[in-house]
């Protein structure tokens, strides 16, 4: 159901949010020279990764959480509105240039579809309609996690993202950037990262959307290390399809392994210029197809094969 609270309620109810919070020590900022303005700005970002720290365990419960159920062939599904939407898309969208997934693995969802990314969508935030629409869509099954994210923590879109969710049995996550929010509440693992009032008041693309991303990018990278998408801090999972990739799979082959140019080169012919593959095949000295097998057998892990290879 659409959200109908009263004009004068919603003010009441944005003026006890800390994201919104009026900062009267800034009220002169527009007439300070511009460097001024920069170190302050600057200064108030370097206090965003603290707010995450604090919240470290949640994040590594529920990265663990999502891992899990990926590794049964879940989805990771994003769910938010204006800014929030736009940076879940970003993280989804580029997880398979960098770890290979199919992109119908992370999905990003924004209030409004995809013309909210570059243009703001009226009403769509304050629908929970949408949201479960957006998600039946997606055919959910308690494999799949839903991330909801807010940084007010009370937009209709994302709670009703997770509502539905939960209610099909999904993991669901509520990311938000004020305490108590009815978005943690509403999910099964809530992580509230209080970044405090922001510099432009209410501009919650500042502190708040670099908390966001910050955590997200933890939400997919862990996951994907724990998926067995890397190998060490090296990004295995990858193919090499061309020319730039072709030279980064060789430089990823060769840090790797230490092989010789031309040995490395063998590797990725051998095993159509899969990255994994080819490090399988220098460092246990097996061939192509044997490292495919190696790796289905340990489903994907790299050093689960190398230990089975002997």
């Amino acid at each position: 159901m659409t959200s109908t609270s009263h004009p004068r309620d919603l003010r009441t109810e944005l003026e006890s949010l800390t994201t919104e919070a009026f900062r009267p020590e800034l009220a002169d900022i527009d007439r300070l020279p511009t460097l001024d303005i920069a170190r302050l700005m600057n200064g108030e970002d370097a206090t965003v990764a603290g707010a995450v720290a604090e919240r470290l365990p949640q994040i590594a419960a529920a990265i663990d959480a999502v891992a899990e159920r990926m590794a049964r062939g879940g989805r990771l599904v994003y769910a938010g509105a204006g800014t929030a939407g736009r940076l879940g898309i970003l993280d989804a969208s580029e997880c398979p240039p960098t770890f290979n997934t199919d992109p119908s693995r992370v999905v990003g969802l924004i209030a409004g579809g995809p013309d909210a990314v570059v243009t703001s969508v009226e009403g769509a935030e304050d629908s929970r309609d949408l949201a479960r629409a957006d998600l039946e869509s997606l055919d959910l099954t308690p494999d799949d996690t839903v991330v909801g994210i807010s940084a007010s923590g009370r937009t209709p879109y994302a709670i009703g993202a997770v509502e539905h969710a939960r209610a099909r049995g999904c993991l669901t996550i509520g990311l938000a950037c004020n305490p108590g929010s009815p978005l943690a509440a509403a999910a099964d693992r809530g992580i509230e990262i209080v970044v405090g009032p922001e510099l432009l008041t209410g501009s919650t693309r500042l502190k708040s959307g670099t908390a966001q991303k910050l955590v997200l990018n933890m939400l997919s990278t862990i996951t994907m290390i724990r998926l067995g998408k890397t190998y060490g801090n090296l990004m295995v999972d990858v193919r090499a399809s061309n020319d730039k990739l072709r030279a980064r799979s060789h430089r990823i082959v060769a840090l790797a392994t230490g092989a010789a140019d031309e040995d490395i080169e063998r590797a990725l012919t051998a095993t159509d210029g899969e990255v994994k593959h080819a490090i399988l095949t220098l460092l246990a000295d097996v061939d192509g197809p044997t490292a495919a097998r190696l790796l289905e057998e340990s489903g994907g892990h790299l050093r689960a094969a190398l230990t089975a290879a002997g």
